[in-house]
């Protein structure tokens, strides 16, 4: 059976419709957009909600597309049958009507602020490029033309870049005759990464300066849409500008039209002959609150189904975690203190938190202080809100908790790896030594307090903290660590055994209690297990003529060591 192709990594509107992908219809975006009148509206979601196309949409739609002999280009059979087509001759009667300037800023992520900036300005040469079809006739004057030709062979001062946007489009309505649509895509990728790099301040002076210009005071311009992660409205790139609108995740419009619905979905289930997947869909990727609608994450959503067309066997995968930002979430793992920790395993357990809210923090506000930070996560896509709501003081508070099965993922597996490569960092020579004496008790001491530098779940199972202390027993020098779990062949979770066969060698084995109460019995068992089984057979083997056993069990951030030779 053949399906529509799906579409991987296409945030194009035009090469989606005509190369025959499979499209989940949001084109009603427009209609809502033009309902709402907004001067420049400010969408900020998550990264890989379906941002960068849904400004495609509005480009072709809007679009009096010229060729380069400034001839019409009609894109209006791209949306054909789709809804926005059903929505009446006045939404209709907007399509092709204005010149648009399209820009994404995802460019801007660079090493220095001098590459930054240069990929910026490429980018607006290329679209002084798309429109240079306005230079193939007089109705430009020539100090017009003069201007527009140097901003085009970068050979303009940077002051004239830093406005070119809004002499573009005064170009454009002096061409068109009527007012310039902007469209400017992740307008925040260039902040984040010059805050990482270190080279903040000049990135703010630049793109406040490109959008003053193109959107405060240009009176060329007939609407602004804008898309980012953040509002970042304390860094003065929107200073002044009373004719912002901000959409971020807790407003109740345009709630719909980034991320997949829970009807879209089980459509798409069907659409593909997997049904007896659409559970598996709503428990992985589905949970996120949109203003007051049930979103999916749609980037994973399309992943998973993609590798269900090559197998129905398939697990679901993390998509997203490969695909977003992960450098402001390792800094919680830097400035985790104990509550922190207490807090993700919380979250962990399936519990909520109650943190303060506000919108407008800056990159350099994020680190001030740990409730900024889960404010950044909770906006970038890391939370699900259960509620907000304003105590007596006018405060915002929401309440969060882990949306899916792929969140939790990316926390059990990213965070715990962050915090337990943390753990590496600390002197580990007194476990080592207390090791190698088969000092029991001193091993119970070291073990407890490295887990009280990390994280554990109230589901914990004996593959973390075999993880765990495999990690943090790795490096002992003049002994070799093997870790025997993942083989799965019946032997002892830990060998540790010295190069020379002259000295003793170690067999570990873990198990889980339910309680503290439990330790001691467990422990045993697990001593009790390396007998019964003969784990140390292999060691002698081998040549080790002294094999030493450890059995210990944990039951969160408590462990017993028990040892017999």
């Amino acid at each position: 059976m053949n399906y529509k192709p799906l579409p991987i990594g296409i945030d194009n509107f035009e090469k989606l419709i005509t190369r025959g992908y499979y499209f989940v219809d949001k084109t009603l975006l427009v209609k809502e957009l033009l309902d709402k009148k907004g001067d420049v509206t400010l969408f900020t979601r998550p990264r890989r909600f379906g941002k960068t196309l849904s400004l495609s949409i509005l480009r072709y739609f809007f679009e009096d597309a010229r060729n380069k002999k400034a001839e019409k280009v009609d894109y209006s059979g791209l949306f054909e049958g789709l809804d926005i087509m059903k929505a009446g001759e006045h939404y209709l009667s907007f399509m092709g009507k204005y010149p648009v300037i399209n820009l994404s800023l995802k460019s801007g992520r660079q090493p220095d602020f001098e590459m930054a900036r240069d990929s910026l300005i490429d980018e607006i040469q290329k679209e002084y490029d798309r429109h240079r079809y306005i230079l193939n006739t007089d109705v430009l004057p020539i100090d017009k033309r003069e201007k527009y030709e140097s901003i085009l062979t970068g050979k303009a001062d940077q002051i004239e870049y830093a406005k070119a946007l809004e002499f573009l489009s005064k170009c454009l309505e002096e061409f068109h005759g009527v007012k310039t649509v902007i469209l400017i895509d992740e307008y925040d990728v260039p902040l984040e990464h010059a805050f990482m790099e270190g080279f903040y301040q000049e990135m703010i002076g630049f793109i406040r300066s490109l959008f003053e210009s193109a959107l405060k005071t240009n009176a060329s311009l007939e609407f602004a849409v804008i898309t980012g992660c953040l509002r970042i409205s304390k860094e003065s790139i929107f200073s002044g500008m009373n004719n912002l609108n901000i959409i971020s995740i807790l407003s109740n419009n345009f709630d719909e039209y980034f991320g997949f619905t829970d009807k879209e979905v089980y459509q798409m289930c069907e659409d593909y002959k997997v049904p007896q997947k659409y559970s598996v869909f709503k428990e992985w990727y589905n949970g996120y609150i949109f203003g007051e609608t049930n979103v999916y994450n749609p980037w994973s959503v399309v992943e998973f189904m993609y590798d269900l067309m090559g197998s129905i066997n398939c697990f679901p995968w993390p998509y997203w975690s490969n695909t977003s930002s992960n450098s402001i979430v390792r800094r919680l793992i830097d400035l985790a203190d104990e509550d922190t920790k207490g807090e993700v395993e919380s979250l962990l357990g399936g519990q909520t938190l109650v943190k303060p809210i506000h919108e407008d923090i800056t990159y350099g506000e994020v680190y001030e202080n740990m409730d900024n930070l889960w404010n950044f996560m909770f906006f970038t896509g890391y939370f699900r809100k259960v509620k907000v709501w304003m105590d007596e003081g006018n405060n915002y508070f929401v309440e969060l908790t882990i949306p899916n099965q792929e969140i939790k993922y990316i926390f059990r597996r990213k965070i715990l790896a962050w915090f337990n490569a943390k753990v590496k960092e600390r002197d580990r020579t007194k476990l080592m030594q207390a090791v190698v004496d088969c000092d029991a008790a001193a091993m119970e001491e070291e073990i407890t307090e490295l887990l009280l530098e990390t994280i554990s779940f109230n589901d914990a199972y004996e593959s973390f903290y075999h993880g765990f202390l495999a990690g943090v027993l790795s490096g002992m020098q003049g002994y070799i660590v093997k870790s025997n779990r993942e083989g799965g062949s019946g032997r002892s979770d830990l060998f540790i055994y010295p190069v020379t066969r002259r000295k003793a060698a170690f067999v570990v084995e873990f198990k889980v209690a339910k309680s503290i109460r439990e330790l001691e019995a467990r422990a045993q068992e697990a001593i009790q297990q390396i007998r019964d089984r003969k784990y140390i057979r292999e060691l002698n083997d081998n040549g080790y003529e002294v094999v030493h056993k450890y059995g210990i069990a944990f039951f969160g951030k408590d462990c017993l060591v028990r040892y017999e030779e």
